[in-house]
């Protein structure tokens, strides 16, 4: 027997309409790439400016399916695209001006583009990009007449497309499994990889992202996104924040600790998200400046592990950081580290050994955890295996592959982890950057939240040394704070008594900085390359041992 319901499909642009029906007045506050004002408008002003650009779209010769790629900041012209381009039929392609131009050519040309839109900071980018990819027939400066460049012979301007067009654009009845947009994985390592999103993934993602054990959305919230929208949708916060009818705060290009304290402070924010390397940033304009945000009380970090110190931190400013884990893979939501109700009594050490872990899954995402024999493990916190995940807006396969990566009807993420008897994850590594000493494996990441949460240590790295005897040992490279000394002696002895000895690593490198990928995360690969061989004190004993 079938169901008397309504058939309606789950479409992104029910979350613009939404937003301008019930939250029309509610502001998007940005920014402006130009630099010369904060530009001001509301849900109502954005949904009307979106239907003229997908009219603008229309005119262009952009048809369903059509793949339109963005080099943008979170900009209110880049939250327009989003809905104009998913809205009219065609894939939003998203890609991330931080990686290698070679890396943005490949990509454009393996998605096909038709149209790049673009920032004023990213000119000589899709110029470079417009000569090496064929597919690219139109180019749109978003701006306005005023700031056209000079040298944007042939590219329209985005302010004159829109203010030509009427806003009386009908949003077609799409099927809701009908592609929506598409993001490519950072490409450490191989070419990057395509997540082609459809309507109903963005829509179910964005139910669970707002949930109260997630990121626990409301209408009464301030959000400024920090994580790019050409980094895995902003974690989904485009739609998010319509479908609560949240205000949102678009900080630009400027990302440093001072640009955004002022639009904390100055717009009233409650709620932002972004990666350890940005919070640390802001962490240090806070110490120097001594001025806290007064309104924020909510912060996710993702992307890469936090130090406990960080969250500590934090913690003392009177802010929540809460850890989540995703992958472009996952739309990118995989888990946010909230307590449940018989965690709300435990002392205070005990609650933040369960937030430091990445979290517990919503509704929608299911994993394991898997030995070598792919056999799944027991979730009892210490066995630790590789992690698979399915679920509506899991990718079941990479755009443009020739097969499904999933293994057994599960996505293999690549990472290392547990899962505790309360469902917790933690993240013991990347399967690639996992240290294999004698047959036993030693976590880079808890070895690094160690070294940072030394007074003296800024960031931290810990790789994988060739070692004659155990195979591999682990090497700790590190950058101090700006005025900070710390010996070699004496961040090794910090190790003492938190880890088991054997994983004390085996040497320090200090350098001034870190690489890092176009997401934030540490670029590991070129550290392993460049220090794979670094001579370890106790190496050459045990070579000589071997030897004699």
């Amino acid at each position: 027997m079938r169901a008397l319901m309504m058939d309606m499909p789950l479409l992104v642009t029910d979350l613009i309409r939404h937003a301008d029906r019930h939250h029309g007045d509610t502001e998007i506050v940005t920014r402006r790439v130009e630099g010369d004002f904060i530009h001001r408008y509301t849900y109502r002003d954005a949904h009307a400016r979106a239907r003229g650009l997908a009219n603008a779209l229309e005119r262009l010769g952009v048809k369903q399916g059509d793949r339109v790629a963005s080099l943008a900041w979170n900009t209110y012209r880049h939250f327009e695209l989003y809905y104009a381009v998913s809205g009219s039929g065609a894939v939003m392609h998203t890609v991330n001006p931080r990686l290698f131009p070679e890396q943005l050519a490949w990509i454009v040309n393996d998605a096909g583009d038709s149209a790049l839109f673009f920032d004023l900071t990213f000119l000589p980018l899709a110029q470079k990009l417009k000569a090496a990819c064929p597919t690219l027939r139109t180019l749109v400066v978003m701006t306005d007449r005023a700031h056209m460049p000079k040298d944007a012979a042939g590219m329209l301007c985005y302010e004159e497309l829109v203010e030509a067009e009427p806003d009386d654009f009908d949003w077609p009845a799409l099927d809701e499994n009908t592609a929506c947009g598409l993001c490519y994985t950072s490409g450490t390592t191989g070419n990057p990889k395509g997540a082609l999103y459809s309507h109903r993934s963005n829509v179910l993602h964005a139910y669970a992202s707002c949930l109260p054990d997630a990121m626990s959305l409301s209408s009464r919230d301030c959000v400024l996104p920090v994580v790019p929208m050409f980094h895995a949708n902003a974690w989904g916060f485009p739609f998010t924040a319509p479908l609560v009818g949240a205000k949102i705060v678009m900080p630009g290009s400027a990302l440093d600790g001072k640009s955004l304290c002022e639009l904390f402070d100055t717009e009233r924010v409650t709620f932002s998200a972004g990666v350890p390397t940005v919070w640390a940033g802001m962490l240090q304009y806070v110490k120097e400046s001594g001025q806290r945000p007064a309104t924020l009380k909510r912060m996710i970090v993702g992307g890469a592990a936090v130090p406990p110190a960080m969250m500590r931190a934090f913690e003392d400013l009177g802010i929540e950081l809460c850890h989540a884990w995703g992958m472009t893979e996952m739309s990118p939501l995989g888990c946010v580290s909230k307590l449940k109700e018989k965690h709300v009594k435990l002392p205070v050490e005990a609650q933040r050994a369960i937030r430091e872990k990445q979290g517990h899954v919503p509704f929608g995402v299911d994993w394991k955890i898997v030995g070598g024999d792919g056999e799944e493990l027991p979730w009892d916190g210490e066995a630790f295996g590789d992690l698979h995940v399915r679920g509506p807006w899991v990718v079941s396969s990479y755009y443009n592959a020739e097969k499904s990566p999933l293994v057994d009807g599960w996505f293999p993420t690549g990472d290392v982890a547990t899962i505790d008897p309360d469902g917790y994850l933690r993240i013991t590594d990347r399967s690639k950057d996992v240290v294999k000493s004698g047959g036993e494996w030693i976590s880079s990441i808890a070895l690094e939240n160690i070294a940072v949460a030394h007074p003296a240590i800024f960031e931290a790295a810990v790789i994988a040394c060739r070692h004659p005897k155990w195979d591999e040992r682990p090497l700790l490279i590190a950058v101090k704070k700006p005025g900070a000394n710390v010996t070699r002696e004496e961040l090794l002895g910090f190790y003492e008594g938190k880890v088991a000895k054997w994983w004390i690593p085996d040497d320090v490198v200090f350098v001034a900085d870190l690489p890092h990928t176009a997401t934030g995360k540490l670029l590991k690969t070129q550290l392993r390359e460049r220090y794979r061989d670094h001579p370890l004190p106790a190496a050459a004993g045990a070579r000589a041992a071997l030897q004699s």
